[in-house]
């Protein structure tokens, strides 16, 4: 995997001398940050130079709510790589924006005549981008349509994507490993983010690996030569070799060859992979679970669009955002945060309200109005434009900057790319993020906000750090991590009851081992006097 692009800004001298106080308030915290340094803590200093990485390749900023000044500012204004800390922003935007009860709903339309249990024609199904629309709930879907008294089937099923508009993209650009899970692409008709958990689980009686497939679809071929070793867990998924091939020949679609080793120490563990597309996979799931419910299916899978003024035969909704929002944190879930960053494109007419009537203010960071056509940190002046299907990448750049211009918040260096950090170029200063996590605490979300984040030492990507700290449950942290870029942002509730906010960005080669430092720095939070 190659190294993230980093930006530094060169102050790597001591700045202790230019100490510069800058008054924020709850309103005008994002104003534009300068770089500048007080003294990194001796515990966190020590940390990174023993990891090698110098103070150019670090952002920090430490601050209390509530108060006037940071505790601690390191590179504030420097652009880096936030890596998956972006999903802060797209998961903010979405709760102010979309509300935390918001839901997506699938719909499922008979495209032909219902006689009886006979529906002789097309089943068709609707997408609008649900991000948890697993396979518990698309087996309560098609229960829910067995419980109509729908029983046959006699045309295709119809796959209706067009809630989005999207380029077509590669899921192996980013790392050259287009079968992981975390490369799904975003679509609008998304089942199981159309992947196989493979169960691991030692056999060592017999020294083998069984394999156990959810869902096992009968377009797939499995080949198990794992062999059971004795050894050190470590980095298991590393030590695996998935061989996958694409076939044409009958039912066979996709084949998988498991070779490599497992140790027995990792006891059960669960690989990902996305190996069919869209079609095959919806396909094969749907006909299988129609079939376990005595359905009868006769025809095959095909894409297309749903005809206008039918009523759809069910309906599904999605868990509220709320819920999906700690998916997303907690677990770092790529795909299911590019879900969500489409659905803030829809918002538009939305933003263009929030922002209508707003005049320019450099001092709060507020750009001036600009007309229709504006690009970059402006506000365009295009109440409406936005409102209606199909969500586009663009749509949502535009509803996210409309919003943070609402909030008096100006980014000028904010790249967004597709909102979950999963990018080599997405961009944003530590300052900022700081300011966005400022006012969040401020926000009606606030709760759904920060319960969604990982707490150290508790649950999802912070379960294992801090167990052995007094800062165990007291940080709710979100964290990132890719070639050259390890991160975290969220906040610390300290030993005196003082909530603080903290970021923490490293954009370095030697980034990987830099955990200890930025362990460190929220222990420094929690003790400080």
């Amino acid at each position: 995997m190659a190294d993230t692009e980093t930006h530094y800004n060169g102050y790597t001298g001591s700045m202790a001398h230019f100490r510069i106080a800058i008054v924020l308030c709850a309103v005008l915290a994002a104003a534009p940050l300068p770089a500048f340094s007080y003294n990194i803590p001796v515990p966190v200093s020590q940390a990174l130079k023993q990891a090698g990485i110098p103070q150019s390749a670090v952002g920090i900023y430490v601050q209390e709510i509530g108060a006037t000044k940071p505790l601690l500012a390191v590179n504030t204004g420097t652009p880096m790589n936030p890596a998956s800390v972006m999903k802060l922003v797209t998961t903010f935007a979405g709760l102010e924006l979309l509300g935390p009860a918001y839901t997506w709903k699938t719909e499922l339309y008979a495209d032909g005549t219902l006689e009886g249990g006979t529906l002789r024609g097309n089943l068709v199904i609707k997408g609008y981008g649900d991000p948890k629309l697993n396979l518990e709930n698309f087996w309560l879907l098609t229960r829910r349509l067995r419980q109509t008294g729908l029983h046959e089937i006699t045309g295709d099923l119809v796959l209706d994507s067009s809630h989005f508009d999207l380029p077509s993209g590669n899921p192996a650009a980013f790392d050259g490993k287009p079968h992981r899970a975390y490369n799904v692409l975003p679509e609008a008709l998304l089942v199981n983010y159309r992947t196989l958990a493979l169960r691991l689980i030692p056999q060592p009686g017999s020294k083998t690996v069984r394999i156990v497939v959810d869902p096992s679809l009968p377009s797939l071929e499995l080949k198990n030569s794992l062999k059971l070793t004795n050894g050190p867990c470590n980095e298991w998924r590393d030590a695996l070799d998935a061989d996958i091939r694409t076939t044409i020949n009958g039912n066979v679609r996709v084949s998988i060859a498991l070779n490599g080793s497992y140790s027995t120490n990792c006891g059960e563990k669960t690989l990902y992979l996305s190996v069919h597309d869209t079609a095959d996979y919806i396909f094969g799931l749907f006909r299988q679970l129609w079939e376990e419910q005595g359905g009868i299916f006769r025809g095959n899978v095909r894409t297309g669009i749903t005809p206008e003024g039918m009523t759809p035969l069910e309906t599904h909704q999605s868990p509220p955002l709320a819920d999906i929002v700690r998916d997303i944190n907690k677990f770092s879930n790529n795909t299911a945060a590019r879900q969500l960053y489409l659905a803030l494109g829809l918002t538009s007419a939305l933003t263009a309200k929030l922002v209508t009537g707003l005049t320019a203010d450099p001092a709060a960071g507020l750009p001036p109005r600009v007309p229709a056509g504006g690009v970059g940190n402006t506000i365009p002046d295009m109440a409406g434009a936005y409102d209606k299907p199909p969500a586009t990448l663009a749509k949502s750049e535009m509803a996210l900057r409309r919003w943070l211009a609402s909030k008096r918040l100006s980014f000028p260096e904010l790249v967004i790319e597709n909102g979950s950090g999963l990018s080599r170029n997405e961009r944003i200063s530590t300052g900022h993020l700081g300011a966005l996590l400022l006012a969040a605490f401020q926000s009606p979300v606030m709760p759904e906000f920060i319960s969604s984040l990982p707490i150290a030492a508790v649950d999802g990507t912070m379960k294992k750090r801090l167990n052995d700290s007094a800062t165990a449950g007291q940080a709710h942290i979100k964290t990132g991590l890719l070639d050259g870029v390890r991160t975290m942002a969220g906040y610390v509730l300290d030993k005196s009851g003082r909530r603080v906010a903290v970021v923490f960005f490293i954009n370095h080669p030697k980034s990987g081992i830099a955990q200890p430092a930025m362990d460190a720095l929220l222990h420094w939070t929690y003790e400080r006097p």
